[in-house]
This record gives structure tokens, C-alpha cells and sequence, in this order.
């Protein structure tokens, strides 16, 4: 091989290995590019996600929210923004107050034991009852049970008298009523099922409707204000009330029994 050719040779390898060195740098830089633009992606990524899990945490709940709704007032009802609810006739001379928890088992057991007494009381005209709804079992584990059921009362109330006290009643029966722990009352569809073996609120699609569009949230959260802010110094449910004045059994740590309310009560009426 001539010297010239070897020159030419060697001039042609070190070309070669010139841009292979340039194209190995472009794909460095390539690459870091890619990894810095990644990096960025993934910090805004986490940045934003961040940011999102804030907002949301921050961001009130629906039954927080409704709070500052429009009341919508069942029929059925008065008062300020309808959460006065007294069934009965107007010849009773004297009303018995009802403050109950749609979740509290203690309830469902008195509604079990005495229900039926209540409800003969109000129709022979012995007494009317009142109604006053709390929501309290939720706050203690961040339920909506109570405020759910609530709400699907008051669409019931809005359908009658009847069918309020028929469908309380079926809330706290042994067959529908859940264990405290379990929150099924937030469920519209098990509400609806419930309300399926009332009369009135059977295939009653306006009151289907109701439960599923929470017209009556609002009402149900402005409900659950008036039992916190009694002025009959009630802090649990069951409780009842006559002339202003808690009615108690003779045994604070036994559940009512029909007998008992029947005595406690006769005596408040002749108070």
C-alpha cells in the first residue's frame, strides 16, 4: 500500500471515529434530555396528585355541602324549615316528643317492644307524638347512614302521616334494621327496598325519585340541627318527653317495655 493511500486511510478511520464520537454524544444528550423531561413529569406528577388529594380532602362532603341548600319541606310539616313533625289528632290535649337515631339499636328495640303501644296511643287520640331525628351515630364513624335514612323519612312524610310512622316502623324492624356498625342505611337502593313493604310507598315512584335525587338532604341535615340544638336537654335516643320533662323508666339501665311506657306516660298526661 502507497504512503498516500495509507494517509488517506487513516484520514478516512479518524473521520469515522469522529462522528461515531458525535453521534454518541447527540445520543447522551438525548438521553439526558429524556430523563430530565421524565424527572420534571414526574415531579409535577406527584406535585399535582399532591395538590388533587388536597383539594379533595379540603373539599366538604355532600352532607356538609347541602347544609347551606334550600330547604325542602315535606308535606306534613312545620316549623322553620319543616322540621316540626307532629302526627295525631287535634283533640289530643298534649304531645309526646320522640327523639330517636334512625341507626341507634336501642331504638330499633324500643320501636320493637313499644312501637305498637306508641302508635295505639296516637290513634285513639290519647296523645300526638312529635318527631326529632338525630344523626349522631354517623359522626361516630363518619357514616351517612342516619342522615341517608333521614332523608328518604321525610320523603315518606311527604307522601303522609301513615306512611312516615309505616316506614319507621320497617327501618327498625329486626328484618330491616342493621347491626350499628354496618352503614347500609347510606345505600338509596336498600332504602327503596325497605319502603317496598309499605303500602303507600310501594312502586311509589315519586318517592323513589325523593331518596335518589336527596330532595329532602337538606331537610334531613336542618332536621339533625333541631335534635342537636333541643332545648329538652336530650343527648341520646331513644328519649322521650312530656310538659317539657324527660320521661324515664324506674330502671335507667333497662330498655322500655310496653307496660312501662304505658305507666309513665298516663302519669306525665295527668301532669
Amino acid at each position: 500500500m502507497s504512503q498516500r493511500n495509507s494517509q488517506a486511510s487513516k484520514s478516512a478511520a479518524r473521520e469515522r471515529l469522529r462522528e461515531e464520537r458525535e453521534r454518541q454524544a447527540k445520543r447522551a444528550k438525548v438521553k439526558r434530555q429524556a430523563i430530565v423531561a421524565c424527572s420534571i413529569v414526574g415531579v409535577l406528577a406527584i406535585v399535582g396528585g399532591i395538590s388533587y388529594a388536597v383539594l379533595q380532602s379540603n373539599k366538604p362532603s355532600h352532607w356538609e355541602a347541602v347544609k347551606d341548600d334550600k330547604v325542602v319541606a315535606p308535606a306534613n310539616s312545620t316549623g322553620t324549615n319543616g322540621t316540626t313533625v307532629v302526627i295525631g289528632k287535634d283533640s289530643a290535649k298534649k304531645t309526646l316528643k320522640l327523639y330517636e337515631d334512625p341507626r341507634c339499636p336501642i331504638c330499633a328495640s324500643f320501636e320493637g317492644a313499644v312501637g305498637p303501644t306508641v302508635e295505639k296511643g296516637i290513634d285513639s287520640g290519647k296523645y300526638k307524638i312529635q318527631y326529632i331525628g338525630g344523626t349522631f351515630i354517623d359522626n361516630h364513624d363518619n357514616g351517612e347512614g342516619s342522615k341517608n335514612a333521614l332523608s328518604a323519612m321525610g320523603a315518606a312524610l311527604n307522601v303522609g302521616d301513615t306512611a312516615f310512622l309505616q316506614y319507621k316502623t320497617a327501618l327498625y324492624s329486626t328484618k330491616w334494621h342493621p347491626d350499628e356498625s354496618e352503614d347500609k342505611f347510606k345505600s338509596d337502593d336498600y332504602l327503596i327496598k325497605v319502603a317496598q313493604t309499605v303500602p303507600a310507598l310501594k312502586d311509589n315512584t315519586k318517592f323513589q325519585n325523593a331518596v335518589k335525587n336527596g330532595t329532602y338532604d337538606a331537610w334531613a341535615m336542618a332536621m339533625s340541627n333541631a335534635f342537636n340544638t333541643n332545648k329538652d336537654g336530650v343527648t341520646g335516643t331513644p328519649s322521650l318527653v312530656m310538659n317539657g320533662k324527660q320521661l324515664k323508666t324506674a330502671n335507667p339501665d333497662q330498655p322500655w317495655t310496653a307496660a312501662e311506657f304505658t305507666s309513665v306516660v298516663d302519669a306525665a298526661l295527668k301532669g
